[in-house]
């Protein structure tokens, strides 16, 4: 996914395999999240600048350490 900003792309790269690997839909983790279905949705496409306090809301649904989610080759 290429991204003029490599850390959101890791982001939605990372939420993307998460919510994958836990076989959860995008619609399923909104409303573990409080989020709606579509954001998260384009949180995944990389289309979203979020805040911190949604990242903390979709890794406490996915039950991963925040950090998690930023981390990767293009991550801190």
């Amino acid at each position: 996914m290429k991204s003029r900003y490599p850390l959101r792309a890791v982001l939605a790269g990372n939420l993307r395999k998460y919510r994958l690997a836990q076989d959860i839909t995008q619609e399923r983790l909104a409303e573990l999240a409080g989020l709606h279905r579509t954001y998260v949705g384009s949180v995944e496409r990389g289309e979203r600048n979020i805040s911190v306090d949604n990242i903390e809301a979709l890794a406490k649904a996915l039950k991963v350490p925040p950090s998690s989610l930023l981390e990767g080759k293009n991550g801190v």
